[in-house]
């Protein structure tokens, strides 16, 4: 669904404006406060950052939430997958206080990205299914003739953007907090 790179900024369209702020207080300290201006700039201008907006995307977010509803989990509901991936970046940086911390949450996602990336790539080839030239993911995994294959497969897909998307933004606040980019081998 979505390519896998953890940090880096690809304009969607035209000039793209100069990076995200995080803002810091008079004594330099980090002012949490304009994280959500730092997704919003990852939204609007990295690509990656911006597949959740997109249509296909979104099904598959409220595919997901009607699932764990259904399956009488308690979950918060959201109004749109862009706002489960703002809550989650904020949640991730208030949890992880440290850099050990996010360190570990951002290996953590790298690690699920990758799980659900190849699973997805897996099913996609043994299908032959045509996700870009679909209009709809949840439409087209009716190719999948096991109905907990086709299942495996969405959550995959959507694990695939959401978890894009969260790499790159914590990855760049990873490097603004910590002064250094994040590497796996960072500890």
């Amino acid at each position: 669904m979505a390519e896998s790179n953890s940090t880096g900024n690809d304009a969607i369209a035209g000039e793209m404006p100069r990076e995200p702020v995080l803002r810091r207080d008079q004594h330099g300290a980090p002012d949490y406060d304009s994280v959500p201006d730092v997704i919003e700039w990852f939204l609007n201008y990295d690509q990656r950052v911006a597949t959740v907006k997109h249509p296909k995307v979104e099904e598959l977010f409220q595919w997901k939430q009607d699932q764990s509803r259904l399956a009488g989990e308690n979950v918060f509901i959201f109004n749109c997958a862009e706002d489960r991936l703002a809550i989650g970046i904020i949640q991730a940086v208030a949890h992880n206080p440290t850099e050990r911390e996010l360190h570990a949450w951002i290996a953590q996602l790298i690690n699920a990205l990758e799980t659900a990336s190849k699973a997805t790539e897996d099913v996609t080839s043994a299908y032959q299914l045509e996700l870009t030239a679909a209009t709809s993911v949840v439409a087209e995994s009716a190719k999948i003739p096991a109905a907990t294959a086709q299942t495996d497969f969405l959550i995959n897909c959507w694990l695939e953007a959401l978890c894009t998307a969260e790499v790159r933004v914590l990855g760049w606040l990873y490097q603004e907090l910590y002064r250094r980019p994040f590497h796996p081998q960072n500890f």
